[in-house]
């Protein structure tokens, strides 16, 4: 078989494997995230990703942030292998091993083994979860942010939101009847209830940007 730059594969038996897995909206949106994290980022530290889904927007994000380091970390296995794949196939000495990181646990285990070894953790990105997982991922991500980071240090958010209980476009409400039709608890959150939620955890709401297809950077800051 033909491989070129753009192909990670391995053998698992008789099979050929490609591990990475790909998120079309990561090469839409990428982008734009970046000039806000340039934005709103200090110029050193560590940035801990909070379901780094198939692992395209950390090699992406590490390579374009160096000299700040990038951990990124996810609850599925197939998905940990995913961002180890994109990593072999672009790598990037800023660019951590991907964590196991079940953010509905009251306490990440991640936090006394790994995380408790890192002093320099200045923020904590999430992209696209909050609405596609349970309300209890989002209080799970709050109460964490809150015992991670220390003052002064972000928490940023993307994805779409109701704002005042409404929707804010067409196209945002016809994407939670899709979310709520795959899963009941999935759905497009209302963003007060989110940053009431942040507020609870010494997390207060820094700043809101206007993104593309009508999602929001929101900029959580640690008091």
């Amino acid at each position: 078989m033909r491989c070129t730059r753009s192909c990670s594969y391995h053998y698992r038996g008789e099979e050929l494997v490609d591990s990475r897995k790909y998120a079309p909206a990561t090469q839409r949106n990428r982008e734009p995230i970046l000039n806000v994290l340039l934005e709103i980022l200090p110029a050193t530290g560590t940035i801990l990703e909070i379901a780094s889904g198939t692992g395209e927007h950390a090699i992406y994000f590490a390579q374009q942030l160096n000299p700040r380091k990038w951990i990124p970390s996810d609850i599925n296995a197939s998905l940990r292998e995913s961002i180890i794949a994109w990593a072999k196939d672009y790598p990037s000495d800023n660019l951590h091993q991907p964590l196991d990181i079940d953010v509905s646990q009251p306490v990440w285990k991640v936090e006394t083994e790994i995380l408790s070894e890192i002093p320099d953790i200045v923020a904590m990105v999430n992209i696209n979860m909050i609405h596609i997982s349970p309300w209890s991922t989002c209080l799970g991500l709050m109460a964490g942010a809150g015992r991670i980071l220390s003052s002064g240090d972000i928490l940023y958010l993307y994805g779409p939101y109701k704002q005042g209980n409404k929707h804010t476009a067409l196209s945002n409400a016809d994407f939670d009847s899709y979310l709520r039709e795959q899963n009941p608890e999935w759905g497009v959150r209302n963003l007060e209830d989110v940053v009431e939620v942040a507020s609870n955890h010494n997390l207060i709401l820094e700043k809101t940007y206007q993104m593309p297809a009508n999602n929001l950077s929101v900029v959580l800051k640690h008091t």
